[in-house]
């Protein structure tokens, strides 16, 4: 039986889009000549494992200084990457929580990044529980963060009802006996919660 439903955020909740602010920013050649050449969501994940957002920016404008342009943009534009919200998936996160079901954030983001998408998107601050790669320092999809939210929660295996947009963290999930859902429209999403019993189908309209 589910007594806990797992988010995760980007994708899920809120838009994730860098290469369109990128597009609008600088033109679709230069970005796709830029993500080419300097590994940007390589960098990224050090974001999610805890580095700030400032240090990251600086790494890669030491080492690619011929892009520091793009590099700054990075930091200097970030807020514009993760709208706009996804409205019917705020919405179930609030049918949960008013029925009484605890809801988790279970989510690869940086700790200052997390911040400023939570300035903009207050609903981020709703869970029962959130689980933040940066603040952790551990990142989907290893095994680690997915253990510190059972250790900390005191919940595992089919206790658990997750929903991410990628495979890779779905996978994991799975592994550990968690029921899971890979997020590819939020109707779907809704659909499997009504599934589960979590909700009927007026309440995740």
């Amino acid at each position: 039986m589910v007594k806990a439903v797992v988010f995760d955020i980007g994708n899920v909740l809120i838009s994730w889009n860098p290469l369109g602010v990128y597009d609008r920013l600088i033109g679709a050649p230069r970005r796709r000549a830029f993500f080419d050449r300097v590994p940007v969501f390589d960098y990224n994940k050090e974001l999610d494992r805890g580095e700030s957002l400032d240090a990251v920016v600086q790494a890669m404008i030491r080492d690619y200084p011929q892009w520091a342009d793009e590099c700054r943009m990075w930091r200097d534009h970030w807020a514009d990457m993760v709208e706009p919200e996804i409205p019917h998936s705020v919405r179930l996160l609030r049918a949960l929580r008013a029925r009484g079901i605890p809801v988790f954030a279970l989510s690869n983001f940086g700790r200052d990044t997390f911040d400023i998408a939570a300035q903009r998107y207050p609903f981020l601050l709703e869970f029962d529980r959130a689980y933040i790669s940066g603040r952790l320092g551990l990142i989907k999809p290893d095994h680690d963060i997915y253990a510190a939210l059972e250790t900390d929660s005191g919940l595992q295996g089919a206790d658990l009802l997750f929903a991410d947009d990628l495979a890779d963290n779905i996978a994991t999930a799975r592994d550990r006996g968690w029921h899971t859902h890979l997020f590819e429209t939020p109707q779907g999403w809704a659909d499997c919660l009504i599934q589960h019993g979590l909700l009927t189908p007026q309440e995740a309209a």
